[in-house]
């Protein structure tokens, strides 16, 4: 499965949210510096989805706000 998400960096409060436009808007409590962002975003859509890290990998984007992500597992189930 593939997913088109938006990535808020050094947020407060990390969390995943739909937006108006049907993207997922994942907000991480990193700074987007050496990779520490990608990093934390990998734990939190691991989280949300009941995924292995090793499930997901960035598609395309790693270095921008936008990303397209895939997780290589069928998900179980959403919360």
């Amino acid at each position: 499965m593939k997913i088109k998400i938006k990535v808020k960096a050094a947020s407060k409060t990390p969390g995943v949210s739909l937006r108006a436009d049907g993207m997922l808007c994942v907000k991480v409590d990193a700074l987007p510096q050496k990779g520490k962002a990608n990093k934390r975003l990998m734990e939190i859509l691991s989280e949300h989805f009941g995924v292995a890290k090793s499930e997901i990998s960035i598609v395309h984007g790693a270095g921008e706000s936008v990303k397209l992500i895939e997780i290589k597992k069928e998900v179980s189930s959403r919360k």
